[in-house]
Parts: structure tokens; C-alpha cells; sequence
């Protein structure tokens, strides 16, 4: 059975209607011819560095900050004392200036007097100690000097524990690294080794300094 003209009629104009649109719809969509929408501006992540309140806080931050340098060690001389040397290295290249520097054995009566003796020295507003902070039993610089602590700077040592599994794995967790005030005084408590060193110094310790010790200086 054939559809009547009047169906046929009908069927033919919609399709002709279809055929117009698919027309249109491919002319529209071609890339020479679609509009152009304006591109969502992306506002760039700020870094706690670019912030206004951290860029605040540094500017007001201590340009040079006295310093004592411990090495914790039974057998370290002048003469092999890399930790040490390192740690004064640094500090000097970021502007700070070492006002004593010494060499201790691992006894924790000698450790804190000496940190005591530095702390009440008004040209240091930091002490930074290597060596002493493993396990071995010999290790007692954390019992030593926190022992010493007015307050607690836990965060040190938990960054910096993070900081060392992303390179040495759960190795990171045998670090006892430390960091406290006595009283208006800082004082960081850094691993024996030139790696150690370098990670707490470069990421954590001279970024923070300044900043630090003009906030110990108000409390």
C-alpha cells in the first residue's frame, strides 16, 4: 500500500526541515565560523611565599641573626667538623653571622651547660646543634637540651621528619631532631650528617630564621 499525497506531502516537508537544520548546524559548528568565547581567566595559585601575610611577616623578619653553632660529637675536630661547617656556610650566605662556635662530647651535663651558656649570651638569639639525635645510646642530645626547653617548636621535627622519608624513607623515623626556645632564645637540634644538615638548614631552618627570632624576641 502506497501513502496517500497528502502523508507523502507531509513527510517530504520534514525532511526538507531536517536537511535545513543539519545545513545550519554544520555551518555554525565549523571552526572558521564558531564564536569565539572569551577564555576563563585562571587565577594562579598563591604560595604561601606570594601571600600578603607571609610576605608581611618577612619583611619584618630579622636581617641578621646571631648565631651559636654546636657540634655534639666524641670524636669531630676543628678539622672534620663538616656538619658544623656546613651549618656556619649556610648561615653566612643567608646574612646571619656566627658568634661562637664550638665542639662538645656527648654528655648531656655538658651539652646543656653549654647551650645555657650560649642562651645567655645577648649577641645569640639562635643555637643550632649537630649531632646526637639518633637512637644509638650515645645519642642524648634531645634528652640534654629539651630538658632546657620555656616551649616546644614540635613543628621543626615533624616537617622535618616528612621532609627526610620523601628521600630516606621510613629510615626518617630513627631522626630525633628537636627545636625549642629557652626562653627568648632559639635553639634548632639538627642530625650528625651533612645531609641532615643541609635538608633542615635549606628547607626549614634558614626560610624561618629571621622570621623566628623576631617573634622570640616580643614573648
Amino acid at each position: 500500500m502506497f501513502p496517500t499525497p497528502r502523508i507523502s506531502l507531509a513527510l517530504l516537508a520534514l525532511l526538507a526541515l531536517l536537511a535545513s537544520l543539519a545545513v545550519v548546524f554544520d555551518f555554525y559548528s565549523s571552526p572558521a565560523i564558531a564564536p569565539v568565547l572569551p577564555a576563563k581567566s585562571v587565577q594562579p595559585v598563591m604560595s604561601r611565599y606570594d601571600s600578603p601575610a607571609a610576605a608581611e611577616h618577612h619583611a619584618q623578619a630579622a636581617r641578621s641573626v646571631g648565631c651559636g653553632v654546636v657540634t655534639v660529637s666524641d670524636t669531630r675536630t676543628a678539622a672534620d667538623d663538616r656538619s658544623g661547617d656546613l651549618i656556619a656556610e649556610l648561615l653566612a650566605a643567608a646574612g646571619h653571622a656566627v658568634a661562637a662556635r664550638s665542639i662538645v662530647p656527648d654528655e648531656p651535663s655538658a651539652v646543656a651547660a653549654l647551650v645555657r651558656e650560649l642562651a645567655a649570651r645577648p649577641e645569640i638569639a639562635a643555637i643550632l646543634l649537630t649531632g646526637g639525635t639518633g637512637v644509638a645510646p650515645r645519642d642524648q642530645t634531645p634528652e640534654a637540651v629539651a630538658a632546657l626547653f620555656t616551649k616546644e617548636l614540635p613543628g621543626f621535627g615533624e616537617l622535618f621528619r616528612v621532609l627526610s622519608y620523601q628521600e630516606i624513607g621510613a629510615a626518617a623515623m630513627l631522626s630525633r631532631a628537636c627545636a625549642g626556645m629557652v626562653d627568648r632564645t632559639v635553639v634548632f637540634l639538627m642530625p650528625g650528617s651533612t645531609a641532615g644538615v643541609r635538608l633542615a638548614m635549606e628547607r626549614l631552618i634558614v626560610p624561618e630564621l629571621g622570621h623566628l627570632v623576631k617573634l622570640a624576641a616580643k614573648s
